[in-house]
This record gives C-alpha cells, structure tokens and sequence, in this order.
C-alpha cells in the first residue's frame, strides 16, 4: 500500500495517518503460533458493537429491526468459516478473515441494508451507515485479538493482513467443544473485560450525556 513505511513479514507497518499495525504477508504463518488453533473473538461478542451503538443513539434513531440488522451484520464476516470445510487456505483472500472481514464488504453489506431499507420502513442513509459499521467492527475486534492470521482490512486493494499493535483480546477455538471447556471460559472473561464493559459503558455514558443535552420539553400551561 502506498504511504507504508514497510518491515519484513510479520514486522509492522505504518500507513500514511501514523497509525501502526502489526502486519503480516499473505501465506504467512499465523502471527501468534501459541494460539494457531484460535481465530477469533465469540461470534455473540461481536455483536456488543451494534447493541452499543443502538443503546448509546436510543429507540428512536436505531429502530428494533435495525438494531436487528446490526447484529446480523456484525456476525456475517465469519461465514467464511466454511472456507475450512472447501479446502479453502486459511492465507487464501477467500481464507478465513480474508475479504469478508474488509472494509469494502462493508460496504457492500451496508449498501444492501440501504436498497432493502425502504421496505423495512427504514432511512436508507441511517441504515446504511449503521450496517456498515457493525460489519465493519467484526474486523477490528479480530485484530485485536491474539491468535490466528490478521485480517485483510483493505482487500481487494491488499491482501495483507493486519493486527493492532495492542492483541489484547483472547481469540476464540474455532471448536465448539473447546468454546465449552476451560479455553472458552478464558475467551469469554477476557471479552467481558476488554469488549463488553468498555463498549457498554462508553455507550451508557453517551445516552447519559445526550439526555442532559437534549432541550427539556416545557410544560403546557
């Protein structure tokens, strides 16, 4: 990518804002190989971005179907798990954490959410941005966590894939008898303390602050 200021596979890489991403080629071996067998965040966490959002903004700016929406979105990226059951390589764009974890299908699933929107009886400019956004999230947090491949952010103008210099989050087993046994406790105490409690508590802040800012309504004589 142009404005990368660029170090060897797995080095990191500064983009043109400054901001600096633990970076790794594509066909590496995962970043974190203590944690190789770990993916991601829960599929249910990824849905504390959309419920932040919807209980910071309140009822009457993110509907219930629309908040509905959010959280379908926000989980849609990890369809690509059945890339694991066609053979897809895991560094492939089509891979886990490959293109339906970038930006642009997104957009793309936004820009759905917007056709869709009028007969929701939804904004198409609300449900749009709101859509994009929750789907946009699931690949953020994945790049916070510490296990696996990065995520391919900017696909389809790059396939590298990224983490956050701070992997604080335990990533998930991708095994459903694991996600139940000790590894799985470990994942969930970890997103209860490093996503869901700061996101819900930065969103009842917010709610708190706009009904202090909202003009009171003035009694009727």
């Amino acid at each position: 990518m142009g404005g990368e200021i660029q170090a060897g596979s797995g080095g990191l890489a500064m983009p043109a804002t400054g901001r600096i991403y633990r970076r790794q080629a594509s066909g590496a071996r995962p970043l974190y190989p203590h944690s190789s067998n770990t993916q991601m965040p829960t599929i249910i966490t990824h849905a504390v971005v959309p419920i932040a959002m919807a209980l910071a903004l309140g009822k009457k700016r993110i509907e219930p179907r629309l908040l509905v929406l959010g959280v379908v979105a926000s989980m849609q990226p990890d369809i690509d798990v059945l890339a694991f059951r066609l053979n897809i390589a895991y560094a492939h764009a089509f891979g886990h954490r490959g293109a339906s974890h970038s930006v642009f299908f997104a957009f793309l699933l936004g820009g759905l959410g917007a056709f869709l929107a009028p007969r929701l009886g939804l904004a198409r400019i609300k449900a749009f941005t709101f859509i994009t956004l929750s789907a946009a999230s699931h690949g953020l947090l994945d790049m916070l966590t510490n296990g696996g491949l990065g995520v391919a952010l900017w696909w389809p103008w790059s396939n590298e894939r990224y983490f956050l210099p701070c992997p604080v989050i335990e990533a998930s087993p991708l095994s459903l008898r694991r996600v139940f046994g000790p590894a799985g406790l470990n994942v969930l105490r970890s997103e209860l303390i490093w996503v869901w409690l700061p996101a819900l508590g930065l969103a009842f802040t917010a709610r708190q602050l706009g009904l202090k800012a909202a003009p009171q309504a003035s009694p009727t004589p």
